[in-house]
């Protein structure tokens, strides 16, 4: 009899610690499994991820980052 009480009280340890997780950490897991659904979506189209208030899509580069580019080809030499 002691042993199925001590494995009720660690199951419901166990349980009790999940929900305390669950609640502390509610908006990092909620944005963690909003991602995975999207990528896990056959449906989502990264491209159709628009900023409505500008009309450009979420992804695209800044400009300093297209000038980094050029400027490391150009510093490369021919031999």
């Amino acid at each position: 009899m002691g042993a199925l009480v001590t494995a009720a009280i660690a199951i419901v340890g166990l349980i009790l610690g999940w929900v305390a997780i669950e609640m502390a950490c509610k908006p990092c897991l909620e944005a963690g499994r909003t991602a995975i659904d999207r990528s896990l979506d056959p449906n989502y189209d990264v491209d159709d991820n628009i900023d409505r208030s500008s009309g450009l899509p979420a992804y695209q580069a800044l400009p300093d980052q297209e000038q980094s580019s050029t400027s490391i080809s150009s510093s490369v030499t021919k031999i």
